[in-house]
């Protein structure tokens, strides 16, 4: 078993690829160093994404994210580098990266970075009603 980091990144086969289906993942736990500094930045990472015909595998990110952890970065290149490499991975539909560093110096850095695959446009978004939201009540 793997316990160390990597810089590569693993995929598996869409299981749905004849639709648009939105994956969304969390990763509280990204660390990396200042590069001016050499102290640790944290962040979370949130990553949003509509797989083509590949989908990330979760260990293989897990490392992969971990392979940052004593690299000098600065957020704006730490998250487009992110997602480029993710996006190369799965050539997916549309990607996002929202990268929300903790404060340091009294100011909060949040990084947003988007992939399109060319040609591509969503689908129109669907609202449901909220189960039991007022507007469905009789007065």
């Amino acid at each position: 078993m793997n316990t160390q980091p990597a810089e590569t990144l693993e995929t598996f086969p869409n299981p749905a690829p004849h639709r648009d289906y939105h994956i969304h993942m969390e990763i509280p736990e990204f660390t990396c160093l200042c590069p001016k500094t050499g102290q640790p930045d944290f962040a979370t990472l949130l990553l949003d994404y509509i797989p083509e015909q590949t989908c990330i595998e979760l260990k293989s990110l897990k490392l992969y994210i971990w392979s940052f952890r004593n690299s000098g970065c600065f957020h704006e290149d730490v998250t487009n580098r992110i997602l480029d490499d993710l996006a190369g991975a799965t050539q997916p539909r549309y990607m996002r990266l929202t990268a929300r560093f903790y404060v340091r110096g009294g100011i909060f850095t949040t990084v947003v970075a988007e992939h399109r695959q060319p040609g591509w446009t969503p689908a129109p978004l669907v609202q449901l009603a909220a189960f039991g939201s007022q507007s469905n009540t009789r007065g």
